[in-house]
């Protein structure tokens, strides 16, 4: 039976990789393993992870490759095998250097599987130093990393397209393993778990000529099926006080002027995607989506803000393909919005849907956090009200999720509100919203795990392998963090 289904496995990445447009295979001295924490659906729709498979390929002496966590790891588990690359079917563990791009905090159990099923121990301390040297970056780097120091070497921490170059130059130069760290240590934006303890360094900020990030391969196999992804910023300009993203990270928001857009977009990308925290808040969105629109192409923006729709930009959005459209509201009154610093008011929500509306959408999808500090039930009661009245309007389908206090924002070390608060909150959506709107919730329990984690030092990671090994039940996690100390991360400020 196993064998059946490794065998199912293989053929469907010998069909992905048939279907892929850009695949990159290159024959060098110095075989890269970049790895992705997720499926291969999950994972090649992260424009982070193609454009570093793209650099890493574009330097000199290195070669490139990817592999994924299988779709069914007890698979792989039990025929044997080791987890191979998908270019060449090498082993991960062959390769000189194992990159793991990792996007937020549950994907920690997946950093440990690859590391598992590649053959190697997932404990950095356990690995001989003949082991490739495994290196995390990704998403999850601007906020708290220090759960991933048990596993890995280094930690890139922010946006890598400069240190990675650097890195790369370090282990060219230097072949023993303790003075290969030694000096990345010393280096701006490297965090070295071993040398520097818990102390993190300053997040590393990309030069703006490095600008925009772009998608290296289309294939229809992802979550956003052959779409060409490309940020026409980076960054925000906002305050919200519970974002990691906010405008006081690396400069607030850089913009890409929209003809370098619009120049990059392959001819034969049908579909293209506007990718970056706050890509409504662009000044020349209007005429990106134009160019695009007009040259026959679908399109998808990341992150829709309320208070940036217009007729014309809902228009485009509709032209360009859209049935439905979401955006955040981010609080359940506005005297919480008002709280975290999020601007979006009533009136914007208001006008969003009816935009909506006008343009022929499906329905409106809006995403809500609960649990946020000082909430009660009177502004619970107030989302009920105000989703009910947009339903008046359009079909909503409302997307709750816990709070979760990260690392780096104002709102750092905020308790989480609690399972039980959490789910007595979203039954109260329910009932107030039964037969008006959809409430797609995220569970309580694992918002829990996800701030065990976000607040969590190294022992918050090793709880993690402890729960992976006895099952990854919610029950497992909360043994294993309950073993574990209390610790928090330290940045150094620059």
């Amino acid at each position: 039976m196993a064998h059946d289904r490794l065998h199912l496995a293989k053929r469907a990445i010998r069909d992905r990789l048939a279907d892929e447009q850009g695949t990159l295979r290159k024959h060098a001295a110095r075989r890269i393993a970049l790895v992705y924490p997720s499926p291969y659906h999950v994972g090649m729709s992260s424009l982070g992870f193609q454009t570093i498979y793209r650099l890493l390929n574009q330097q000199p002496g290195w070669g490139c490759e990817r592999a994924f966590l299988p779709e069914d790891p007890a698979a792989w588990r039990d025929s044997r095998l080791p987890l191979c690359t998908y270019e060449s079917d090498q082993p991960v563990a062959h390769a000189d250097l194992i990159a793991l791009s990792v996007a937020y905090e549950l994907e920690l159990t997946g950093v440990i599987e690859l590391l598992e099923l590649a053959g190697l121990a997932p404990l950095a301390r356990d690995r001989p130093p003949s082991s490739p040297l495994v290196i995390a970056g990704g998403p999850l780097t601007f906020s708290n990393p220090l759960p991933l120091g048990p596993f890995v070497d280094v930690v890139l921490l922010g946006e890598a397209e400069e240190t990675v170059r650097s890195l790369l130059a370090a282990a060219e130069e230097e072949s023993e393993r303790a003075a290969l760290l030694e000096r990345l240590a010393a280096q701006p934006g490297i965090w070295v778990p071993v040398l520097h303890g818990d102390r993190l360094p300053p997040i590393a900020q990309a030069d703006d000529a490095l600008l925009p990030a772009h998608s290296q391969i289309l294939t229809p196999h992802t979550e956003l099926a052959s779409m060409f992804l490309i940020e026409p910023e980076r960054g925000c300009s906002r305050g919200c006080t519970y974002c990691v993203m906010r405008r006081s990270t690396n400069g607030g928001m850089r913009l890409v002027p929209p003809g370098r857009v619009l120049e990059l977009v392959p001819p034969e990308a049908r579909r293209v995607g506007l990718v970056g925290a706050a890509v409504t808040d662009h000044p020349k969105l209007g005429e990106i989506l134009r160019g695009l629109v007009q040259s026959g192409r679908k399109v998808g923006i990341s992150s829709l803000r309320a208070d940036r729709l217009n007729d014309e930009i809902v228009g485009l959005l509709a032209a360009g393909g859209y049935r439905a459209i979401t955006f955040a509201s981010d609080g359940a009154s506005e005297r919480l919005r008002e709280r975290v610093e999020r601007k979006t008011r009533e009136r914007h929500l208001l006008a969003a849907t009816q935009l909506a509306a006008k343009h022929g959408m499906i329905h409106v999808k809006i995403y809500q956090m609960v649990g946020l500090p000082e909430e009660t039930e009177t502004d619970i009661a107030e989302l009920v009200r105000f989703t009910r009245e947009l339903t008046r309007i359009s079909k909503v389908v409302l997307g709750v999720a816990p709070f979760v206090a990260k690392r780096n924002t104002p709102l750092d070390g905020t308790p989480y509100a609690g399972i039980r608060e959490i789910d007595g909150k979203l039954a109260a959506l329910r009932r107030g919203l039964a037969g008006t709107a959809e409430v797609r919730p995220t569970s309580a329990r694992w918002g829990w795990v996800e701030y065990q984690l976000a607040q969590g030092g190294q022992a918050a990671g090793l709880a993690a392998l402890s729960a992976h090994r006895a099952g990854g039940s919610f029950a497992a996690w909360q043994r294993a963090l309950a073993e574990q100390p209390t610790q928090r991360a330290l940045r150094v400020v620059s």
